[in-house]
């Protein structure tokens, strides 16, 4: 069969693939804009692609399956593929997106670079033997965690191994005993009211864009902070810069954005709102699940999957 991998993040997957499948089969790079003499015509014919985003102008009219090498099925054109393609998404990324969000709140409350900082002037500000230098700690926080998929679970273990109080919202119900509340999706500015860390897992979908709007971040307390590391717009960015600009909230943390470099916009802001000019936000490229070990595991799964096609077997993570 004849894979083609579509675009700069696919091609991230593309070294040494070959040697992960079963049986041989014709592996081919096509650039993001078909801008290359026979990208087209390779990507028309494929019976797999590899790729994050399709386009009507452009059917793959061939493809048997499409390949999501991530989690987010948003840059799809669902309609324009041909009748019977498969659409799969693979995962593994959950711990690094895990390691990122403990990563990040620590950070709020381990001063490491502010203290070397400081002695490497002589300031003993945070020294044991007095008050002024007390910080707080991550496991008296309280977390909201938006997702029970893998990166909900995944951070949900994290959080309470560091003694963390874990509130989860989900679609579908959840029970565990280690669990503080468990709410559904309709409840969260409920739940929003009772943590100290909001945090989005969620995909983009037509039930998921905005959910956490206005009234759920309104219900934080003003020390709280929100992330997201799901999708951009499941956050409704102009609630979100409201509460940030008037310092309603304490701050946020964000990787996954509004606004995306394109081939004619490389390096744009990442908001159509001014985030970066607020003092009280971290602000991320898309960076939290972006590791050697997430290639790796995405590079199995699709392999996987693959192999699985050419037997005539059910595909994993399918996602229609």
């Amino acid at each position: 069969m004849k894979i083609v991998f579509h675009g700069a993040n696919a091609l991230t997957f593309f070294e040494s693939f070959d040697t992960l499948l079963e049986t041989p089969h014709e592996l081919v790079t096509v650039s993001d804009t078909f801008d290359r003499a026979g990208d087209l015509e390779h990507y028309q014919t494929a019976e797999i692609i590899v790729g994050t985003h399709s386009r009507a102008e452009y059917p793959p009219t061939s493809a048997k399956l499409f390949q999501l090498p991530a989690a987010g099925y948003d840059g799809v054109h669902f309609p324009s593929l041909p009748e019977g393609c498969a659409v799969c998404n693979c995962f593994g990324h959950e711990n690094a997106i895990a390691e990122y969000v403990m990563a990040a709140l620590l950070a709020r409350h381990v001063p490491l670079a502010e203290a070397d900082r400081q002695l490497r002037q002589g300031d003993w500000h945070y020294w044991a033997g007095g008050p002024s230098g007390l910080r707080t700690e991550l496991g008296a926080q309280r977390i909201g965690i938006v997702g029970h998929g893998h990166i909900g679970r995944t951070l949900a273990a994290r959080a309470l191994a560091f003694g963390m109080t874990v509130h989860v919202a989900n679609r579908s119900p959840v029970s565990t005993p280690d669990y503080a509340a468990t709410y559904g999706l309709a409840d969260l500015t409920e739940m929003a009211s009772h943590v100290d860390v909001l945090i989005n897992t969620l995909p983009l979908s037509d039930g998921t864009a905005g959910i956490i709007g206005a009234d759920v971040l309104n219900a934080l307390g003003p020390e709280a902070i929100v992330m997201n590391v799901g999708r951009g717009p499941v956050v409704d960015e102009d609630a979100l810069f409201e509460v940030l600009s008037t310092r309603k909230i304490g701050g946020a943390i964000i990787d996954t954005w509004y606004v995306y470099p394109t081939p004619d916009q490389p390096n744009p802001m990442p908001g159509h709102k001014p985030f970066h000019d607020l003092d009280n936000v971290t602000l991320t490229p898309h960076m939290s699940g972006w590791t050697n070990g997430t290639i790796t595991r995405r590079q199995q799964a699709m392999a996987r999957n693959i192999d699985r096609l050419a037997r005539g077997e059910s595909l994993e993570d399918r996602v229609c």
